[in-house]
């Protein structure tokens, strides 16, 4: 009976998207095993999967994919767990005096639900109001790209964004809104296709009402080229 309700109880968590962290939960030793190492081992682990599910790995398309996952999982979609690969969010002096709020909109988001391992696509739109600094516009897409290359829940990924940006820029007034897609809802369980999820994160001048309604307007304005 214990363990039936342990099961029930994770389940409960990963069926409705709990996180228990605002920071990504990772061990100590995290960081002690190379890349290299990383793959070797989640090679065998993805080869063990394959052949539990009754696969022939001997077979062409398939004798590859244990290795293409390992690498995929190091280098490109978990990429974001190690602090190396953060980006350098390099700052310039507002000299032009620009004292208005700067919208970068319609980032693309590519993560990974935390809690299935499938993957979490939409867009996530920032802004800040700068208080004498600003930062280079592909920096806000590359905070984006890093924190989003991890498994996350989107609210932490939300809050991430925000303080990444809160911290290099010096102001707490820095806003985010993702809007994205989870295929672990659209594919599986209630298997929603239709429904995507919101979240936000206003600080600082956002919380305020006509500031927070400006930046929605300008993320709901059309662009086209």
């Amino acid at each position: 009976m214990k363990i039936d309700n342990i099961s029930e109880n994770i389940d409960e968590i990963g069926d409705n998207h709990v996180s228990s962290s605002a920071k990504n939960p990772l061990r100590k030793d995290a960081f002690e095993k190379t890349d290299e190492e990383k793959i070797a081992l989640i090679q065998q682990d993805v080869q063990n999967i394959l052949t539990t599910l009754g696969l022939d790995l001997e077979d062409d398309s398939l004798k590859g994919t244990p290795l293409r996952v390992a690498k995929m999982f190091v280098n490109e979609s978990f990429a974001g767990l190690h602090p190396k690969r953060k980006p350098k969010a390099s700052v310039f002096q507002n000299n032009y005096k620009y004292g208005e709020m700067l919208v970068e909109k319609n980032i693309t988001v590519y993560s990974t639900c935390e809690h299935h391992l499938l993957p979490i696509v939409g867009r996530a739109h920032v802004a800040y109001i700068s208080n004498g600094t600003v930062v280079g516009l592909s920096k806000m897409n590359r905070i984006v790209d890093y924190y989003a290359k991890r498994p996350q829940v989107q609210e932490r990924l939300t809050m991430q964004i925000v303080a990444e940006l809160q911290n290099a820029l010096g102001t707490e007034d820095v806003a985010c809104v993702i809007d994205a897609k989870h295929l672990c809802v659209n594919s599986r369980g209630i298997r929603d296709i239709e429904s995507s999820t919101v979240t936000s994160e206003f600080g600082g001048k956002f919380k305020d009402k006509s500031i927070k309604r400006e930046f929605l307007d300008y993320i709901n304005m059309d662009t086209e080229f």
